[in-house]
């Protein structure tokens, strides 16, 4: 079987053989399956910004370095003032510098799984433009302007998603979109101002990706239990989830929500895999495979990559996808917690 069937099966809660493995895009681990082939090149700015470059970005963001060497933070808003808004002007997501390096790299796929990468959904990107405390406050002061600024950043993104299926059509199988919503103990908002401001956007955004004929993939950091059903109803099919104890037990997470969205999980990237202790590494990977899969897919085994940046040991990755790799047949198997066969579709 061809591993974006794979990978496709599992997303679609169709019976796959065995459990994928999404490894990082420039980052593989040799001896375990390869069935994604991740690209990030749509993040790359035409005015210099890249993971490795903090130069400013396309949307007059300007980025300054951190302590870690692959990630920057914004420190020029361009819409710190609202005054700007008037000459402000989003980049165009015709652009041909956006798309012109994605054929070589969609044909090397072969068979896997053509995952694109495009962060900074709609909230990383309104506060970035805005800045995070304007942000949280706009919110309440200033709706309206806020409500314009996301139907700007909805309309480049449906262009884009437009662009994308006109030039490579069903060569993508699913794009990956980043929104970070939660803190340590809850998200940044409530649920009534995701509901009011992002759950509407999220749907026109999330149905003209599947109009194109691929899977919505959202990563999103900290606890975001609270927002998870109302991801769900709004279109997304995977949930990249890399806290895993920061959800609460794997058993009472997978209690709510196993079977209802694909999780592209690995094991806690802030707490068990930094300890390195094997024995919790191993015990936490099973209990992934346990209550957050189910017998016909809905989990995916995920590498975040730069370990380094996380202080995480290479031994500790390697328990981890080893201990995966020997669940990744039998998985199936294992449905302690009772729950009845999802319907076919």
């Amino acid at each position: 079987m061809e591993r974006r069937e794979i990978v496709r099966r599992a997303v679609e809660f169709q019976s796959p053989p065995r459990l994928p493995f999404w490894q990082h895009w420039n980052h593989k681990m040799p001896g375990f399956p390869d069935d994604v082939h991740n690209i990030w090149e749509m993040d790359r700015a035409e005015a210099g910004w890249f993971f490795d470059n903090p130069a400013p970005d396309d949307w007059g963001c300007g980025w300054a370095v951190t302590d870690v060497k692959n990630l920057g933070q914004v420190k020029e808003h361009p819409l710190a003032d609202w005054s700007a808004w008037e000459r402000y002007r989003p980049p165009d997501p015709r652009n041909p510098f956006y798309y012109e390096r994605l054929g070589p790299l969609i044909d090397a796929a072969g068979d896997r799984y053509v995952a694109l990468t495009a962060h900074n959904l709609l909230f990383s990107r309104l506060q970035k433009l805005r800045g995070f405390a304007a942000t949280m406050e706009d919110f309440y002061m200033e709706p309206e302007r806020v409500e314009r600024v996301l139907d700007m950043i909805v309309d480049f993104k449906i262009r884009q998603c437009d662009e994308l299926r006109r030039r490579f059509g069903n060569k993508i199988h699913g794009l990956f979109v980043a929104d970070d919503w939660g803190t340590q103990t809850g998200p940044f908002i409530s649920l009534k101002i995701l509901n009011d401001f992002f759950i509407p956007r999220y749907r026109r955004i999330f149905d003209a990706i599947h109009d194109c004929g691929w899977h919505v993939i959202l990563h999103s950091c900290g606890r975001i239990n609270l927002f998870v059903p109302a991801l769900i109803e709004a279109g997304v099919d995977v949930l990249n989830m890399q806290q895993t104890r920061n959800y609460g037990p794997p058993e009472e997470f997978g209690n709510q929500f196993r079977g209802k969205v694909c999780f592209l999980a690995t094991v806690d990237i802030q707490t068990t895999l930094p300890r390195g202790i094997e024995a919790e590494i191993r015990d936490e990977a099973r209990l992934l495979v346990q209550h957050w899969g189910t017998p016909q897919g809905g989990l995916i085994v995920f590498d975040y990559g730069d370990w380094k940046a996380l202080s995480v040991k290479p031994e500790s990755v390697d328990v981890m996808f080893d201990e995966f790799k020997k669940l990744m047949y039998d998985w199936h198997k294992n449905d302690s917690i009772g729950m009845q066969a999802i319907p076919q579709p």
